[in-house]
């Protein structure tokens, strides 16, 4: 019997009989992968699972029609949230582990997913909830190794090296572990389907029989997922969409420091951030990011400026760097880390046009501190701050905070939540906070002077004259 295949696109999951460059659907390019038609589930066995969970249709069952149920008469959950001891790692899912829940951690190689993973199976080990460990990647003598390394001891923890999922839910629903790991879904593979584990068919499918699994066991599933060159997790886009919850793991190389981000949490909120700091021991929460990256800051230099970044409902104080040096030929560079270089660029002809700074004969380096990003648009005030720190060769205040989005027109427009960024800057020692006119707060800060400001030429005269 000939095996029929598809062709389907890794970004919205569309199929199409033939490979083309284009997908016809979303409009991305090279994102048709070949896999093979995954055979059908009978209508049988389908039915008992639409029936356990009350299906949106009716269903025939012996001549009977289900009806179904009103969402009054659903039954609300009273189980309470699973800590980890991790601090960090609870307050970004949101207050703990869910049961019955799966999880998907993303990074790049070695910035330490199973590290962390290993660590949260250890402490909920010792809590009392049984944890299984599914490693396809590693032997059990590495991970041996890796524990031996943390703090918390994980030899209790079950340990499955195994890359078949038949044989891990088989394992986990005799183990009946509260906690399932499994370590990658790039490593996994089913029986049921042909192709290399890794593939777009092999990925979703064993993520869709793990979700089921955990929904119907009840067992929290976290999964580990690999990243691309671009940043995002590999494998089909569906992969995220089948999920609970999506954690990036994010880090310089270079740098002791790691940020755990929610990209997506159906049981709280999204773009929470959590920071760990690695060590001989493991990863470690820390408790004041602001402090971990305000700590080296050199306050009588030119070129640095301090913001208030809002990250989910955690504001963090982040430094920014910027230098201006004379070109030494050719087209002038711009170099940004940390923030989109369109943004750099705008705000550099808003500071010629408005401010009469001209940067056509400059080299301009910015550099967001600690391997943060600058995503939101409430630093453009910092940034358009330490370019002309830069420019004049004049170190801004040491205790100032700038918080401002920068229209074209120069004006300096409000930002959200801006009460938290100032009660940040107050615990972190600032005396002084530069914002908007129109969003000064009505309740002023007894610590804090608020100063506002209506354009980008009022900023830099009320600082440099």
């Amino acid at each position: 019997m000939k095996t029929k295949t598809v062709y389907r696109c890794t970004e919205c999951g569309s199929d199409f009989s033939k490979w083309q460059g284009r997908c016809d659907t979303c409009g991305e390019w090279n994102t048709l992968v070949e896999e093979t038609v995954a055979p059908k589930v009978s209508v049988g066995s389908g039915g008992g699972a639409a029936r356990r969970i009350g299906g949106a249709r009716s269903l025939a069952d012996g001549g009977n029609v289900v009806a179904t149920p009103k969402l009054r008469d659903v039954k609300g959950s009273d189980a309470k949230r699973w800590k980890t001891g991790l601090d960090e790692f609870d307050f970004v899912l949101g207050g703990g582990i869910v049961p019955g829940s799966m999880i998907l951690i993303g990074g790049e190689p070695g910035i330490g997913k199973s590290t962390l993973l290993l660590q949260v199976a250890a402490r909920l080990e010792a809590a009392g909830f049984a944890t299984l460990y599914a490693s396809g990647e590693e032997s059990p003598l590495q991970i041996k190794l890796r524990s031996d390394r943390l703090a918390a001891s994980a030899a209790e923890v079950s340990l499955l090296s195994e890359t078949n999922l038949e044989t891990i839910l088989t394992t986990s629903a005799s183990v009946a572990p509260s906690v399932l790991i499994v370590d990658s879904i790039q490593t996994v593979y089913t029986g049921d389907l042909e192709g290399a584990p890794g593939n777009v068919g092999q990925v979703r499918e064993c993520a869709a029989r793990l979700m089921r699994y955990a929904k119907e066991s009840g067992t929290t599933v976290f999964v580990v997922g690999h990243v691309t060159k671009g940043g995002g997790i590999a494998g089909p886009k569906t992969l995220e969409h089948i999920v609970d919850t999506v954690l990036y793991f994010e880090g310089e190389s270079t740098l002791d420091h790691r940020v755990l981000r929610a990209t997506k949490n159906r049981f709280g909120s999204v773009d929470e951030i959590g920071v760990f700091r690695m060590s001989e021991q493991g990863l470690e929460p820390v408790a004041n990011p602001s402090e971990l990256f305000m700590g080296d800051r050199a306050s009588h230099a030119s070129g640095s400026a301090v913001t208030a970044l809002l990250e989910g409902t955690r504001p963090l104080l982040v430094e920014i760097q910027a230098l201006a040096a004379k070109a030494g030929f050719g087209t002038p560079q711009r170099v940004a880390t940390g923030f989109d270089g369109r943004r750099l660029a705008l705000l550099l002809a808003v500071l010629d046009k408005r401010a009469g700074l001209n940067f056509s004969q400059l080299d301009v380096f910015l550099n967001v501190v600690g391997g943060m990003r600058l995503q939101e648009p409430g630093g453009d005030l910092a940034v358009a701050a330490a370019l002309a720190s830069s420019v004049y060769d004049r170190a801004l205040p040491a205790d100032a905070l700038f918080i401002g989005e920068v229209g074209l027109g120069g004006e300096v427009r409000t930002v959200s939540q801006v009460e938290r960024r100032v009660a940040e800057a107050a615990n972190m020692g600032m005396k002084r906070v530069y914002l908007a006119e129109r969003g000064v707060p009505k309740r002023k800060s007894r610590d804090v002077e608020l100063v506002g400001v209506r354009t980008i030429q009022d900023l830099l005269r009320r600082i440099f004259t």
